[in-house]
Protein backbone atom coordinates (compact mmCIF):
# COMPACT_ATOMS: atom_id res chain seq x y z
CA UNK A 1 0.00 0.00 0.00
CA UNK A 2 2.90 2.38 0.72
CA UNK A 3 4.15 1.91 -2.72
CA UNK A 4 0.92 2.78 -4.21
CA UNK A 5 0.93 5.65 -1.70
CA UNK A 6 4.22 7.27 -2.90
CA UNK A 7 3.37 6.23 -6.35
CA UNK A 8 0.26 9.10 -6.24
CA UNK A 9 1.88 11.23 -4.13
CA UNK A 10 4.98 11.55 -6.94
CA UNK A 11 2.13 11.76 -9.80
CA UNK A 12 2.92 8.59 -11.53
CA UNK A 13 -0.29 7.73 -12.00
CA UNK A 14 0.97 4.88 -14.61
CA UNK A 15 3.02 3.50 -12.16
CA UNK A 16 -0.16 2.18 -10.03
CA UNK A 17 -1.39 -0.17 -12.53
CA UNK A 18 1.75 -2.05 -12.50
CA UNK A 19 2.29 -2.52 -8.68
CA UNK A 20 0.61 -5.13 -6.94
CA UNK A 21 -3.01 -4.65 -5.01
CA UNK A 22 -2.26 -5.59 -1.20
CA UNK A 23 -3.87 -8.68 -0.23
CA UNK A 24 -5.52 -6.40 2.79
CA UNK A 25 -6.29 -2.82 3.84
CA UNK A 26 -7.69 -1.17 6.27
CA UNK A 27 -11.15 0.24 7.07
CA UNK A 28 -14.02 1.51 9.05
CA UNK A 29 -16.00 -1.34 10.34
CA UNK A 30 -18.89 -2.66 12.65
CA UNK A 31 -19.41 -6.08 14.00
CA UNK A 32 -22.24 -8.65 13.11
CA UNK A 33 -21.68 -9.82 16.89
CA UNK A 34 -22.12 -6.73 18.43
CA UNK A 35 -25.38 -5.66 17.08
CA UNK A 36 -26.84 -5.52 20.24
CA UNK A 37 -23.99 -3.49 21.95
CA UNK A 38 -26.97 -0.09 22.24
CA UNK A 39 -29.92 -2.14 23.08
CA UNK A 40 -32.20 -0.15 25.79
CA UNK A 41 -30.13 2.96 24.84
CA UNK A 42 -31.59 6.02 23.67
CA UNK A 43 -30.65 7.09 20.44
CA UNK A 44 -29.40 10.10 21.02
CA UNK A 45 -26.58 7.97 23.50
CA UNK A 46 -25.45 5.50 21.40
CA UNK A 47 -21.83 6.18 20.40
CA UNK A 48 -20.52 5.58 17.66
CA UNK A 49 -17.18 5.16 19.15
CA UNK A 50 -17.85 2.12 20.67
CA UNK A 51 -19.11 0.66 17.49
CA UNK A 52 -16.99 1.40 14.42
CA UNK A 53 -13.33 -0.41 14.46
CA UNK A 54 -10.36 0.25 12.39
CA UNK A 55 -9.56 -3.11 10.96
CA UNK A 56 -7.15 -4.77 8.73
CA UNK A 57 -9.73 -6.86 6.34
CA UNK A 58 -9.18 -8.82 2.45
CA UNK A 59 -9.21 -7.18 -0.42
CA UNK A 60 -12.29 -8.32 -1.97
CA UNK A 61 -12.22 -10.32 -5.64
CA UNK A 62 -12.63 -8.08 -8.36
CA UNK A 63 -15.95 -8.76 -10.74
CA UNK A 64 -16.74 -7.46 -13.93
CA UNK A 65 -18.17 -4.09 -14.53
CA UNK A 66 -16.32 -3.37 -11.04
CA UNK A 67 -12.75 -1.28 -10.23
CA UNK A 68 -10.84 -1.28 -6.40
CA UNK A 69 -9.86 2.35 -6.10
CA UNK A 70 -7.12 3.86 -3.69
CA UNK A 71 -9.12 5.76 -1.10
CA UNK A 72 -7.15 9.12 -0.54
CA UNK A 73 -10.04 10.23 1.45
CA UNK A 74 -13.74 10.22 2.43
CA UNK A 75 -16.47 12.12 4.35
CA UNK A 76 -19.17 11.08 6.96
CA UNK A 77 -22.93 10.94 5.74
CA UNK A 78 -25.73 10.26 8.29
CA UNK A 79 -26.01 6.79 6.92
CA UNK A 80 -22.98 5.72 8.69
CA UNK A 81 -24.05 7.29 11.85
CA UNK A 82 -27.15 4.94 10.98
CA UNK A 83 -25.23 2.05 10.62
CA UNK A 84 -22.90 2.65 13.70
CA UNK A 85 -25.89 2.82 16.14
CA UNK A 86 -27.77 -0.02 14.09
CA UNK A 87 -30.77 2.42 13.44
CA UNK A 88 -33.21 1.66 12.34
CA UNK A 89 -31.65 -1.78 11.97
CA UNK A 90 -28.21 -3.69 11.22
CA UNK A 91 -27.09 -3.45 7.97
CA UNK A 92 -26.18 -6.80 8.12
CA UNK A 93 -30.23 -7.57 7.16
CA UNK A 94 -28.80 -5.45 3.99
CA UNK A 95 -25.34 -7.70 3.23
CA UNK A 96 -27.29 -11.20 3.83
CA UNK A 97 -30.30 -9.96 1.46
CA UNK A 98 -27.93 -8.54 -1.26
CA UNK A 99 -25.56 -11.85 -0.87
CA UNK A 100 -28.08 -14.31 -2.10
CA UNK A 101 -28.88 -12.53 -5.24
CA UNK A 102 -26.06 -13.81 -6.67
CA UNK A 103 -22.36 -15.92 -6.10
CA UNK A 104 -20.28 -12.90 -7.00
CA UNK A 105 -23.03 -10.46 -4.20
CA UNK A 106 -22.42 -13.00 -2.01
CA UNK A 107 -18.76 -11.24 -1.00
CA UNK A 108 -20.96 -8.79 0.66
CA UNK A 109 -22.21 -11.19 3.40
CA UNK A 110 -19.49 -11.49 5.87
CA UNK A 111 -19.84 -10.93 9.81
CA UNK A 112 -17.93 -7.47 9.67
CA UNK A 113 -19.35 -4.24 7.01
CA UNK A 114 -17.12 -1.77 5.73
CA UNK A 115 -18.86 1.40 5.44
CA UNK A 116 -18.58 4.71 3.90
CA UNK A 117 -20.75 5.89 0.80
CA UNK A 118 -18.13 8.62 -0.30
CA UNK A 119 -14.91 8.34 -1.77
CA UNK A 120 -11.75 10.74 -3.90
CA UNK A 121 -8.69 8.60 -5.37
CA UNK A 122 -6.66 7.04 -7.66
CA UNK A 123 -8.48 3.49 -10.14
CA UNK A 124 -6.43 0.63 -8.76
CA UNK A 125 -8.06 -2.09 -11.15
CA UNK A 126 -11.06 -2.51 -13.03
CA UNK A 127 -12.87 -5.73 -13.98
CA UNK A 128 -13.54 -7.60 -16.72
CA UNK A 129 -15.90 -5.23 -19.34
CA UNK A 130 -14.62 -1.84 -18.15
CA UNK A 131 -13.55 0.28 -21.03
CA UNK A 132 -14.47 4.04 -19.53
CA UNK A 133 -11.58 3.78 -16.28
CA UNK A 134 -8.17 2.81 -16.18
CA UNK A 135 -5.68 2.27 -13.60
CA UNK A 136 -4.08 5.66 -12.63
CA UNK A 137 -7.44 7.55 -13.10
CA UNK A 138 -8.35 10.51 -10.51
CA UNK A 139 -12.23 9.93 -9.46
CA UNK A 140 -14.84 10.63 -6.67
CA UNK A 141 -17.56 8.16 -6.40
CA UNK A 142 -21.31 8.49 -5.88
CA UNK A 143 -23.03 5.91 -3.51
CA UNK A 144 -25.97 4.13 -6.20
CA UNK A 145 -24.83 0.70 -6.81
CA UNK A 146 -27.38 -1.27 -9.58
CA UNK A 147 -27.49 -4.21 -11.00
CA UNK A 148 -29.72 -2.98 -14.34
CA UNK A 149 -31.50 -6.61 -14.98
CA UNK A 150 -34.50 -5.58 -14.89
CA UNK A 151 -36.29 -3.00 -17.28
CA UNK A 152 -37.72 -0.76 -14.41
CA UNK A 153 -34.23 0.62 -13.65
CA UNK A 154 -33.22 2.01 -17.47
CA UNK A 155 -35.74 4.56 -17.78
CA UNK A 156 -34.49 6.03 -13.59
CA UNK A 157 -31.74 3.90 -12.54
CA UNK A 158 -33.35 4.87 -8.90
CA UNK A 159 -35.87 2.84 -9.36
CA UNK A 160 -33.89 -0.35 -10.32
CA UNK A 161 -35.81 -3.09 -8.13
CA UNK A 162 -31.55 -4.14 -6.48
CA UNK A 163 -30.98 -0.27 -6.02
CA UNK A 164 -28.57 -0.19 -3.13
CA UNK A 165 -26.41 2.92 -1.26
CA UNK A 166 -23.15 1.59 -1.49
CA UNK A 167 -21.31 1.02 1.60
CA UNK A 168 -24.27 1.08 3.75
CA UNK A 169 -26.42 -1.42 1.83
CA UNK A 170 -23.58 -2.93 0.24
CA UNK A 171 -19.93 -3.44 1.71
CA UNK A 172 -16.27 -2.90 1.31
CA UNK A 173 -17.33 1.07 1.37
CA UNK A 174 -15.47 4.43 1.27
CA UNK A 175 -13.95 4.76 4.58
CA UNK A 176 -10.87 3.18 4.19
CA UNK A 177 -7.50 2.73 2.02
CA UNK A 178 -9.46 0.62 -0.82
CA UNK A 179 -12.73 0.19 -2.03
CA UNK A 180 -14.96 -1.56 -4.36
CA UNK A 181 -17.06 0.18 -6.70
CA UNK A 182 -19.36 -0.84 -10.02
CA UNK A 183 -17.41 1.60 -12.84
CA UNK A 184 -20.90 3.28 -13.17
CA UNK A 185 -20.13 4.75 -9.62
CA UNK A 186 -17.26 6.70 -11.09
CA UNK A 187 -16.82 10.44 -11.77
CA UNK A 188 -13.77 12.52 -13.03
CA UNK A 189 -12.47 14.50 -9.80
CA UNK A 190 -12.79 18.22 -9.51
CA UNK A 191 -9.28 19.14 -10.21
CA UNK A 192 -8.87 22.30 -8.49
CA UNK A 193 -9.92 20.39 -5.61
CA UNK A 194 -7.96 19.08 -2.57
CA UNK A 195 -8.71 15.12 -2.57
CA UNK A 196 -10.83 15.87 0.96
CA UNK A 197 -12.88 18.33 -0.31
CA UNK A 198 -13.53 16.28 -3.72
CA UNK A 199 -14.12 13.59 -1.12
CA UNK A 200 -17.38 15.80 0.73
CA UNK A 201 -20.03 16.76 -1.71
CA UNK A 202 -20.84 13.29 -3.32
CA UNK A 203 -23.57 11.67 -1.53
CA UNK A 204 -25.30 15.14 -0.11
CA UNK A 205 -24.54 17.22 -3.34
CA UNK A 206 -26.04 14.35 -5.79
CA UNK A 207 -29.20 14.13 -3.46
CA UNK A 208 -29.80 17.52 -3.22
CA UNK A 209 -29.63 18.24 -7.14
CA UNK A 210 -32.53 15.31 -7.71
CA UNK A 211 -34.09 16.73 -4.61
CA UNK A 212 -34.61 20.33 -6.19
CA UNK A 213 -33.21 20.92 -9.62
CA UNK A 214 -34.27 17.82 -11.25
CA UNK A 215 -37.24 16.69 -13.00
CA UNK A 216 -37.75 13.64 -10.46
CA UNK A 217 -37.27 15.67 -7.97
CA UNK A 218 -38.98 19.63 -7.35
CA UNK A 219 -37.96 20.40 -10.42
CA UNK A 220 -37.28 24.01 -9.35
CA UNK A 221 -37.26 27.07 -11.57
CA UNK A 222 -36.26 30.22 -11.52
CA UNK A 223 -38.32 32.85 -8.86
CA UNK A 224 -39.17 29.87 -6.94
CA UNK A 225 -39.22 30.64 -3.14
CA UNK A 226 -37.62 27.33 -1.65
CA UNK A 227 -37.63 26.97 1.70
CA UNK A 228 -34.61 24.91 2.99
CA UNK A 229 -34.56 23.51 6.48
CA UNK A 230 -31.01 22.80 8.10
CA UNK A 231 -29.77 25.26 5.73
CA UNK A 232 -25.75 24.96 6.96
CA UNK A 233 -26.38 21.48 7.00
CA UNK A 234 -24.35 18.73 4.95
CA UNK A 235 -27.48 18.72 2.65
CA UNK A 236 -28.91 22.28 2.90
CA UNK A 237 -25.75 23.83 1.99
CA UNK A 238 -26.06 22.30 -1.00
CA UNK A 239 -29.39 23.41 -1.45
CA UNK A 240 -28.76 26.87 -0.97
CA UNK A 241 -26.04 26.25 -3.19
CA UNK A 242 -28.34 25.02 -5.99
CA UNK A 243 -30.91 27.62 -5.63
CA UNK A 244 -29.27 30.56 -5.47
CA UNK A 245 -27.17 29.16 -8.73
CA UNK A 246 -30.25 27.99 -10.46
CA UNK A 247 -32.03 31.80 -9.81
CA UNK A 248 -34.29 30.85 -6.89
CA UNK A 249 -34.94 32.36 -3.20
CA UNK A 250 -33.95 30.60 -0.66
CA UNK A 251 -35.33 30.81 2.71
CA UNK A 252 -33.06 29.48 4.91
CA UNK A 253 -34.20 27.71 8.52
CA UNK A 254 -31.15 27.50 10.44
CA UNK A 255 -30.91 27.04 14.70
CA UNK A 256 -28.17 29.81 15.58
CA UNK A 257 -26.26 32.79 14.50
CA UNK A 258 -23.37 31.35 13.15
CA UNK A 259 -25.53 28.82 11.18
CA UNK A 260 -26.97 31.85 9.88
CA UNK A 261 -23.53 33.72 9.01
CA UNK A 262 -22.82 30.67 6.96
CA UNK A 263 -25.71 31.15 5.03
CA UNK A 264 -25.44 34.41 4.25
CA UNK A 265 -21.64 33.83 3.36
CA UNK A 266 -22.85 31.50 0.55
CA UNK A 267 -25.28 34.67 -0.34
CA UNK A 268 -28.40 33.64 1.34
CA UNK A 269 -30.11 36.92 2.33
CA UNK A 270 -33.64 35.27 3.63
CA UNK A 271 -33.28 33.93 7.06
CA UNK A 272 -35.27 32.00 9.68
CA UNK A 273 -33.02 31.04 13.31
CA UNK A 274 -36.01 29.13 14.31
CA UNK A 275 -34.09 28.67 17.85
CA UNK A 276 -33.78 32.51 18.59
CA UNK A 277 -37.82 32.61 17.06
CA UNK A 278 -38.74 30.17 19.52
CA UNK A 279 -40.83 27.57 16.72
CA UNK A 280 -42.10 24.95 18.96
CA UNK A 281 -44.00 22.88 16.26
CA UNK A 282 -45.13 19.98 18.82
CA UNK A 283 -47.03 20.77 22.27
CA UNK A 284 -45.88 16.84 22.95
CA UNK A 285 -44.78 13.49 21.85
CA UNK A 286 -48.18 13.44 21.22
CA UNK A 287 -50.01 16.65 19.65
CA UNK A 288 -48.67 19.17 17.15
CA UNK A 289 -49.47 22.87 17.51
CA UNK A 290 -50.95 24.17 14.14
CA UNK A 291 -50.70 28.11 16.05
CA UNK A 292 -46.74 27.48 15.58
CA UNK A 293 -47.76 26.01 11.84
CA UNK A 294 -49.59 29.38 11.15
CA UNK A 295 -46.28 31.57 13.07
CA UNK A 296 -43.85 30.19 11.05
CA UNK A 297 -45.49 31.03 7.92
CA UNK A 298 -46.47 34.71 8.86
CA UNK A 299 -42.67 34.94 8.89
CA UNK A 300 -41.83 33.22 5.66
CA UNK A 301 -44.20 36.02 3.80
CA UNK A 302 -42.91 38.55 5.91
CA UNK A 303 -39.33 37.61 4.68
CA UNK A 304 -40.80 36.79 0.89
CA UNK A 305 -43.11 40.36 0.46
CA UNK A 306 -45.69 37.85 0.95
CA UNK A 307 -45.12 35.09 -0.96
CA UNK A 308 -45.85 31.07 0.47
CA UNK A 309 -42.89 28.75 -0.78
CA UNK A 310 -43.28 27.39 -4.07
CA UNK A 311 -40.94 24.47 -2.52
CA UNK A 312 -40.21 22.70 0.49
CA UNK A 313 -36.59 20.91 0.98
CA UNK A 314 -37.87 18.27 3.58
CA UNK A 315 -35.15 16.09 5.20
CA UNK A 316 -35.60 16.20 9.27
CA UNK A 317 -39.09 14.44 9.02
CA UNK A 318 -41.75 13.47 11.97
CA UNK A 319 -40.45 17.38 13.74
CA UNK A 320 -41.04 19.49 10.74
CA UNK A 321 -43.28 17.74 8.71
CA UNK A 322 -46.27 18.89 9.49
CA UNK A 323 -45.25 22.67 9.10
CA UNK A 324 -43.67 21.91 5.63
CA UNK A 325 -47.01 20.80 4.85
CA UNK A 326 -49.05 23.96 5.74
CA UNK A 327 -46.29 26.48 4.76
CA UNK A 328 -46.22 25.26 1.09
CA UNK A 329 -47.93 27.60 -1.58
CA UNK A 330 -51.18 26.52 -3.36
CA UNK A 331 -50.06 23.88 -5.87
CA UNK A 332 -46.84 24.23 -4.39
CA UNK A 333 -44.04 21.23 -3.69
CA UNK A 334 -42.80 19.19 -0.39
CA UNK A 335 -39.30 17.10 -1.53
CA UNK A 336 -38.69 14.88 1.06
CA UNK A 337 -35.37 13.01 1.09
CA UNK A 338 -34.59 11.89 4.64
CA UNK A 339 -36.27 11.58 8.27
CA UNK A 340 -33.03 12.61 10.76
CA UNK A 341 -36.05 13.26 13.46
CA UNK A 342 -38.09 10.33 13.16
CA UNK A 343 -39.70 8.31 10.70
CA UNK A 344 -43.86 8.72 11.28
CA UNK A 345 -44.91 11.55 9.59
CA UNK A 346 -48.24 13.34 10.50
CA UNK A 347 -49.21 16.00 9.19
CA UNK A 348 -53.64 17.87 8.49
CA UNK A 349 -54.34 15.96 5.15
CA UNK A 350 -56.35 19.08 4.66
CA UNK A 351 -54.07 21.53 3.34
CA UNK A 352 -52.76 18.81 1.35
CA UNK A 353 -55.58 17.66 -0.25
CA UNK A 354 -57.58 20.90 -0.65
CA UNK A 355 -54.60 23.20 -1.77
CA UNK A 356 -53.69 20.49 -4.44
CA UNK A 357 -50.22 20.36 -2.97
CA UNK A 358 -47.85 17.68 -4.12
CA UNK A 359 -45.48 15.29 -1.87
CA UNK A 360 -42.56 14.06 -3.60
CA UNK A 361 -40.21 11.23 -1.96
CA UNK A 362 -36.38 11.83 -2.98
CA UNK A 363 -33.89 8.94 -2.50
CA UNK A 364 -30.15 9.76 -3.66
CA UNK A 365 -29.75 9.82 -7.37
CA UNK A 366 -29.10 8.55 -10.83
CA UNK A 367 -25.87 8.44 -12.85
CA UNK A 368 -26.63 11.05 -14.77
CA UNK A 369 -27.85 12.98 -11.87
CA UNK A 370 -25.11 12.66 -10.05
CA UNK A 371 -22.81 13.72 -12.88
CA UNK A 372 -24.28 16.73 -13.32
CA UNK A 373 -24.37 17.71 -9.66
CA UNK A 374 -20.17 16.78 -9.98
CA UNK A 375 -20.04 18.57 -13.08
CA UNK A 376 -21.08 21.86 -11.30
CA UNK A 377 -18.30 21.26 -8.88
CA UNK A 378 -15.94 20.88 -11.44
CA UNK A 379 -16.94 24.09 -13.16
CA UNK A 380 -16.79 25.64 -9.73
CA UNK A 381 -20.56 26.55 -10.17
CA UNK A 382 -20.99 25.02 -6.90
CA UNK A 383 -18.71 24.71 -3.75
CA UNK A 384 -17.59 21.91 -0.84
CA UNK A 385 -18.90 22.65 2.57
CA UNK A 386 -15.85 21.18 4.25
CA UNK A 387 -15.74 22.29 7.83
CA UNK A 388 -13.36 19.82 9.28
CA UNK A 389 -10.79 17.00 8.19
CA UNK A 390 -10.08 14.07 10.64
CA UNK A 391 -7.83 10.91 10.37
CA UNK A 392 -8.88 7.13 9.10
CA UNK A 393 -8.42 6.78 12.98
CA UNK A 394 -10.62 9.57 14.30
CA UNK A 395 -13.75 7.83 11.71
CA UNK A 396 -15.61 6.84 15.27
CA UNK A 397 -15.03 10.28 16.92
CA UNK A 398 -16.31 12.14 13.49
CA UNK A 399 -19.32 9.96 13.27
CA UNK A 400 -19.92 10.97 16.81
CA UNK A 401 -19.66 14.84 15.86
CA UNK A 402 -22.46 14.31 13.08
CA UNK A 403 -24.45 12.34 15.55
CA UNK A 404 -24.75 14.96 18.25
CA UNK A 405 -24.85 17.51 14.86
CA UNK A 406 -21.95 19.19 16.66
CA UNK A 407 -20.58 19.70 13.17
CA UNK A 408 -21.49 21.95 9.98
CA UNK A 409 -21.38 21.57 6.36
CA UNK A 410 -19.86 17.90 5.61
CA UNK A 411 -17.16 16.24 7.89
CA UNK A 412 -13.81 14.66 5.83
CA UNK A 413 -12.23 12.02 6.36
CA UNK A 414 -8.30 11.45 5.39
CA UNK A 415 -7.90 7.72 4.04
CA UNK A 416 -4.40 7.35 2.32
CA UNK A 417 -3.63 10.58 2.05
CA UNK A 418 -0.58 11.57 4.93
CA UNK A 419 -2.03 15.32 5.17
CA UNK A 420 -4.88 17.40 3.89
CA UNK A 421 -4.71 19.92 0.89
CA UNK A 422 -3.23 17.44 -1.45
CA UNK A 423 -4.24 16.46 -4.62
CA UNK A 424 -4.93 20.32 -6.60
CA UNK A 425 -4.40 20.06 -10.30
CA UNK A 426 -5.56 23.26 -11.56
CA UNK A 427 -4.51 25.57 -9.22
CA UNK A 428 -6.10 28.50 -11.35
CA UNK A 429 -9.22 27.24 -11.22
CA UNK A 430 -8.97 26.77 -7.34
CA UNK A 431 -7.78 30.42 -6.61
CA UNK A 432 -10.45 31.99 -8.37
CA UNK A 433 -12.74 30.13 -5.96
CA UNK A 434 -10.70 30.08 -2.78
CA UNK A 435 -12.95 32.03 -0.89
CA UNK A 436 -16.08 29.96 -1.49
CA UNK A 437 -14.26 26.94 -1.01
CA UNK A 438 -13.20 27.89 2.69
CA UNK A 439 -16.78 29.10 3.53
CA UNK A 440 -17.08 25.95 6.70
CA UNK A 441 -13.43 25.77 7.08
CA UNK A 442 -12.87 26.32 10.95
CA UNK A 443 -16.90 26.96 11.65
Amino acid sequence: MQKILDAILAGEREAVGSLPVPESYRGVTVHEDEAGLFEGVATRDKDPRKSLHLDEVPTPELGPGEALVAVMASAINYNTVWTSIFEPMSTFGFLKRYGRTSPLASRHDLPYHVVGSDLAGVVLRTGPGVQAWKPGDEVVAHCLSVELESSDGHNDTMLDPEQRIWGFETNFGGLAEVALVKSNQLMPKPKHLSWEEAASPGLVNSTAYRQLVSTNGANMKQGDVVLIWGASGGLGSYATQFALNGGAIPVCVVSSDEKADICRKMGAELIINRSSEGYKFWKDDNEQDPREWKRFGARIRELTGGEDPDIVFEHPGRETFGASVYVARKGGTIVTCASTSGYMHSYDNRYLWMNLKRIIGSHFANYREAWEANRLIAKGKIHPTLSKVYSLEETGQAAHDVHRNAHQGKVGVLCLAPEPGLGVTDPELRAAHLTAINHFRGV
